[in-house]
């Protein structure tokens, strides 16, 4: 058996690995970039080695450096984790050049399915089902677009090298296929250094059901059942659960033989998932799904799988990477109850699902039956803007998919994260939606129901705004709240202090960056009553400040958190003008840390509002932005390939007048 191991990753499956190698006695090895030297996974290790700057490229894409580390801590062996390198052929070939071992199936299984189209090619003969489309080299703009009318529209777009929807573009007509190609390619280039494609057809109301499978070195191959991943935003895994909703026997049974031989047709050891396609308009068939790809390693969603069997897969890994056999045949695994999984993300759905980066002044999770909390990062780290933004993953177990369901729902509601935004409410409201409660949905559900699901900009939330007034109030001065006829002398009180009629006070204040007026008064010398305006009106009050909210104050700010919610408050300064709290309008600002991909204006250019005039890379996703107003391009501040930062000002824009 192993007794040390390197981890080559960071974050949520880091911090997993080992509390499984801990379990077992294994010593742990941590790598790390700068950025992480306070990280909770380098807390956890027994070993670290820091191995470069931030950026992946220079640290957890550096084979040779993790290697090295592997070498000089002493580790015998390296687990990949997923991402990064963990479905690197040449990496894995090279760890066992350098007489490690590698928690993970041979370089020639990687290799045989890293290749989407290549991969297609070989399970297809041997009996697989595969989606119909072009996977060969040609990769000129013009025979592509050739290809796709052959196949018929809508068609996908996929990057040959691509997973987790990276350079993937679903395109409806044959005039945004061009754009649509481009945009695939570069994505393709960026996320894999490889920009070449494959056109598939797009399969209508589609579900996305995956397969996990476990390999021995002894010729021992089973399926451990069914994932459905089918909830997804921009083909980005949003919840996944076990067994699939509405699976019959036999599609399961369909399903389970294909991807077994789909391993053993690459002499596949270890952990490995087969992904299908399933064509969710006329129910789940034994021949209604088709071959995706294979994923060469744990999967995200492995927890589902765990909770359903009984198996630890990352003891059952490092098992396997130490010679040891299956300890059970295929007969012996059943499914045991319902699992869903879902991911806890620093994002804005109201923003779009733009990443959120910063302090985490508050993170805590429930606890509960059923409840199972695997996370990456602690109260008072940083979720920084270089890497996945994964605050956690939130798993429920029940002995049925409604009692899963609902305690995943309200474990997300109680859920509190304070400094970055993330989803957690949008997640609960998708726990509880009818449709997906119901098994009426497929991959596209999310974006048909965003509205539903509270992903879009909404409302200020006036109770939670006044609860970060009183707050922010009473850590300015702890006497605040002090209620004035329990007071020997005015000069003990902290507010306007006045001889005749109710106290009275006004404080200018910012509610999510928009300017407010917070009016106070004590009508009986007791408990304030608040009034809180913006230009729109009234946003909350007169009212009493008696909430359920949890607010944490932080220096002049207060996040307030109420039915996973973030609102963020703070005193306004009264020395700067509306536009520089937020309120100018025709300046185009970053809208995250990220890279620059495409600058699609000039100064003088005339733009409408609506037109797409930047694009921004962030967590190797996309962002296009945006004018917000007819005009004239005035200054641009950001060229391609530049780095910029959340709120920096990239284009500013002289209005048209009305």
């Amino acid at each position: 058996m192993i007794t040390s191991l390197l981890i080559a990753n960071r974050g949520e499956i880091a911090c997993r690995i080992i509390r499984t190698a801990r379990a077992m006695g294994i010593r742990t090895v941590a790598v790390c970039s700068e950025a992480d030297r306070k990280a909770l996974f380098v807390r956890m290790a027994d070993q670290v080695v820091e191995i470069g700057p931030a950026p992946a490229r220079d640290s957890y894409l550096c084979g040779d450096k993790i290697i090295a580390a592997a070498l000089s801590s002493g580790a015998e062996a390296i687990h990949p984790g997923y991402g990064f390198l963990s479905e690197n052929a040449d990496f894995a070939e090279a760890v066992v050049k350098a007489g490690l071992l590698f928690v993970g199936p041979p370089a020639s299984s990687i290799k045989a399915m890293g290749l989407k189209d290549a991969a297609k090619a070989l399970v297809e003969k041997a009996g697989v089902p595969v989606v119909p489309g072009y996977h060969g080299a040609g990769q000129e703009a013009e025979f592509l677009a050739n290809e796709a009318a052959k196949i018929g529209y809508p068609v996908l777009i996929k990057a040959v090298a691509g997973g987790g929807g990276k350079g993937m573009r679903k395109v409806d007509a044959p005039q945004e296929f061009a754009a649509a190609l481009a945009s695939a390619q570069r994505e393709g280039q960026a996320s894999f250094g490889d920009p070449r494609v494959l056109i598939e057809r797009c399969i209508q109301s589609p579900r996305h059901i995956e397969i996990q499978i476990f390999a021995d070195r002894h010729g021992n191959c089973v399926h451990l059942f069914e994932r459905d991943c089918s909830l997804q935003r921009r083909h980005q895994k949003v919840i996944e659960e076990a067994p699939a909703p509405d699976m019959p026997q036999a599609v399961r049974e369909a399903m389970g033989k294909a991807a077994v031989e789909a391993a053993k047709a690459v002499g596949y050891v270890g952990a490995g998932t087969i992904e299908f396609i399933a064509d969710g308009a006329r129910g789940l068939t034994p021949d209604g799904f088709f071959f995706m790809e294979m994923n060469t390693r744990l999967q995200v969603e492995h927890p589902v799988t765990e909770l359903i069997t009984g198996l630890d897969l990352v003891a059952l890994q490092l098992k396997v990477a130490s010679g040891e056999a299956l300890p059970f045949a295929q007969s012996d695994l059943a499914i045991c109850g319902h699992a869903v999984e879902a991911r806890l993300y620093a994002e804005d759905p109201e923003r779009g699902f733009l990443p959120s980066t910063g302090h985490l002044h508050r993170l805590a999770f429930p606890q509960g039956e059923g409840l199972r909390i695997d996370a990456g990062v602690e109260q008072g780290d940083e979720v920084t803007p270089y890497y996945d933004p994964m605050i956690a993953k939130l798993i429920a177990y029940g002995p049925d998919r409604d009692t899963a369901l609902d305690r995943l729902a309200a474990a997300l509601e109680a859920t509190q994260v304070a400094g970055p935004r993330c989803n957690a409410r949008f997640l609960a409201a998708l726990c509880r939606s009818e449709g997906f409660r119901q098994g009426r949905f497929d991959t596209g559900y999310i974006e048909v129901h965003l509205d539903d699901l509270g992903a879009v900009a909404q409302p200020v939330d006036g109770l939670a705004a006044l609860a970060g007034v009183k707050a922010l109030l009473e850590a300015e001065n702890p006497a605040f709240s002090v209620p004035a006829n329990t007071v020997s002398d005015p000069w003990s009180l902290c507010d306007a202090f006045q001889l005749t009629g109710a106290r009275r006070l006004i404080r200018q204040v910012l509610v999510e960056g928009e300017p407010c007026k917070a009016e106070l008064v004590w009508p009986h010398g007791d408990e304030v009553v608040i009034t809180l305006t913006s230009e729109q009106g009234v946003l909350a009050g007169p009212a009493s400040v008696k909430s359920d909210a949890h607010v944490s104050v932080v220096g002049d700010r207060a996040y307030v958190l109420r039915h996973a919610r973030q609102t963020l408050v703070a005193f306004a300064d009264p020395s700067k003008g509306a536009d520089e709290h937020g309120a100018g309008d025709g300046l185009i600002k970053a809208p995250m840390h990220g890279k620059v991909v495409a600058m699609m204006v000039a100064v003088g250019d005339q733009v409408m509002r609506g037109q797409r005039l930047a694009v921004v890379e962030a967590m190797k996703m996309e962002h296009g932005l945006a004018a917000p107003c007819d005009g004239t391009v005035k200054a641009v501040h950001a060229a391609e390939g530049q780095q910029v930062g959340e709120g920096s000002v990239m284009i500013e824009i002289d209005i048209k007048p009305e």
